[in-house]
């Protein structure tokens, strides 16, 4: 175990499968107690007790971040848990590809309610939490990890509107990261390309195997890879932020 994030309490959202599963296991291998929140409460169960397997300390939130109430409950619990918060993560994310002409009712909202309103539910709740640690915690700075992907980065035909979300996720950050500058918590983003997680499990079956065959066709990134941009973010000294880190596979053109 890397202790550099011990004493620190972290708060996962989309911890229960893929890069957010890798993601809490990473930190508390690094030392700090980890809140799991999600919707699937078995799959967040059965990562912490992963990580008390290990040795590590972990607690568990189930809750739709997408509302309001039950993203400032998932905050909440952190604290009484734990009793302070020190980094956030805002993992979870909901991918739907298709030509935005017949796109089914639902798609984009559910999108916009978990990509975007998710991510500013939580980030809202925690950042009185998150400003206490950074001037009076151990480590003297606090961390927000916003999610975002490539798609935040080039737009491409058929994943406009989830494009749009994470090139909001991109722009939120950036302007976080000034706001909340001079009281040491560090606002960075990460824009992971392809890995290999369920994410595409969401696509409308007349194209699952389209987008398949497209992914399938180079070696993709693991969560852990993720995991460590997350790790090695956090886990700088109070002087220095690393504010957005894009982690491509090798094959990954796009």
């Amino acid at each position: 175990m890397n202790a550099n994030l011990e004493g620190t309490v972290a708060l996962v959202t989309g911890a229960g499968t893929g890069i957010g599963a890798a993601i809490s296991r990473a930190l508390a291998g690094d030392g700090a107690a980890v809140v799991l929140v999600g919707r699937r409460s078995a799959y967040l169960e059965e990562v912490a007790a992963q990580i008390r397997a290990s040795g590590g300390s972990a607690s568990v939130f189930a809750a739709d971040i997408a509302q309001r109430a039950q993203a400032a409950l998932a905050v909440e619990h952190a604290i009484s848990e734990f009793g302070r918060l020190d980094i956030v993560v805002n993992n979870a994310g909901v991918m739907h590809v298709g030509p935005v002409a017949d796109a089914p009712e639902g798609e984009w909202e559910r999108m916009i309610d978990v990509n975007l309103n998710g991510t500013l539910y939580i980030t809202q709740a925690a950042i009185p939490h998150l400003g206490e640690s950074a001037d009076a915690g151990p480590r003297r700075v606090a961390d927000i990890v916003n999610i975002s992907s490539t798609a935040g980065r080039v737009a491409r035909p058929g994943t406009a509107v989830y494009n749009l979300t994470k090139f909001g996720v991109n722009a939120f950050s950036e302007a976080l990261r000034q706001e909340l500058q001079p009281r040491r918590v560090r606002v960075g983003v990460i824009e992971p390309g392809n890995v290999a997680t369920d994410l595409v499990s969401h696509t409308r079956a007349e194209l699952l195997e389209s987008v398949q065959s497209q992914i399938n066709s180079i070696e993709r990134l693991v969560p852990e890879d993720i995991a460590d941009a997350v790790t090695y973010m956090v886990g700088r000294p109070r002087r220095v932020a690393v504010n957005e880190m894009l982690v491509r596979a090798a094959d990954q053109s796009w």
